[in-house]
């Protein structure tokens, strides 16, 4: 049966509204940005709120009940809780004092003008391989290295030099030495690869025009070098505190599971892990999560403040 024209006509230009609005310029940019503003809200807004809240509540086997600051109270008190924002407070500053400086020392070599291309690419290969392996082979593979046995590779390594095999991973030194070593080995590459993209924008002309005016190449270094690349120095350095705070699985692999002697091994997220996961306590492992949160936003909006990354440049 044919349709009245009405129907019809009051069809077309719905359709046309449709089609008007689909192809819009001004929705245009809404429309792309629309799955990121979903998943940020679905897996890190939300999730974020819901942390705060059940950092104020008992949480136990489906149950919760309001308990306001008691989960920060027991906190403070909680030594295992201090020893822990210790190991990975001690962990985060050492990782910068190795995984800054000399991943930007071996850039400014690779950036330089000196030895063979092929090699400099194969070299960078090889540092960077480390960064795709999984975390959870990398850690049974650095447990295998550091075992306490003589056959251990490290302890075959210092039996070249008459030394007694150490029992790595049962002392604090010595475990702290096993998961720095893993994160020089892992990150190093990543880090070279960061600051030679932000070598690579400085101008040739800068460092022809210091040559010529007779500055060598330590002046050059400190005097365009670090100045240039201060933007990649202030994010590889952000992502470095936040990764240094927030390492978990690390230990988790070295020391196979989330026990180590004494807790040694501990660190902010794995006793995150242990109360909420472990013993089911979600409500103070969540007071764990926004301690560590406030911790790390702490530590970097002052970096970043004092970096002047907030200042507006002046026109």
């Amino acid at each position: 049966m044919a349709q009245p024209p009405g129907r019809l006509a009051s069809r077309a230009p719905a359709a046309g509204r449709w089609k008007d609005l689909l192809y819009s310029q001004r929705l245009a940019p809404y429309f792309f940005i629309a799955p990121f503003v979903v998943t940020l809200l679905a897996f890190w807004a939300v999730p974020l709120v819901r942390t705060f809240v059940m950092s104020t509540q008992n949480v136990m086997f489906g149950e919760a009940a309001f308990v306001g600051t008691d989960n920060f109270e027991r906190l403070w008190r909680d030594r295992i809780f201090w020893q822990a924002m210790y190991n990975s407070a001690r962990y985060m500053v050492l990782t910068l004092v190795i995984l800054i400086p000399v991943p930007l020392l071996l850039a400014v070599v690779l950036n330089a003008r000196l030895g063979s291309p092929r090699l400099k690419n194969l070299f960078k290969a090889s540092m960077f391989v480390p960064a795709l392996t999984s975390v959870v082979v990398a850690g049974i593979i650095f447990r295998l290295m550091f075992a306490e046995t003589s056959t251990g590779l490290v302890n075959q390594v210092i039996a070249w030099f008459g030394a007694d095999p150490v029992r790595w991973l049962r002392t604090d030194i010595g475990g702290l030495v096993a998961l720095l070593s893993l994160a020089t080995w892992r990150y190093t590459g990543v880090n070279i690869l960061y600051f030679l993209s932000g070598l690579q924008s400085i101008p040739d002309e800068y460092y022809e025009a210091a040559s010529i005016d007779g500055a060598g190449k330590l002046r050059q270094f400190f005097s365009i070098t670090l100045p240039n690349i201060k933007p990649t120095m202030v994010y590889v350095t952000t992502i470095s505190i936040y990764g240094g705070l927030a390492m978990f699985l690390e230990s988790f692999m070295l020391y196979a599971g989330n026990s180590s002697p004494n807790n040694q091994g501990l660190t902010v997220v794995g006793y995150l892990y242990r109360r909420g996961i472990e013993e089911n306590d979600l409500g103070y492992a969540s007071a764990v999560g926004v301690v560590l949160l406030v911790v790390i936003m702490a530590i970097n909006l002052t970096y970043l403040t004092l970096t002047g990354t907030f200042k507006k440049e002046s026109r």
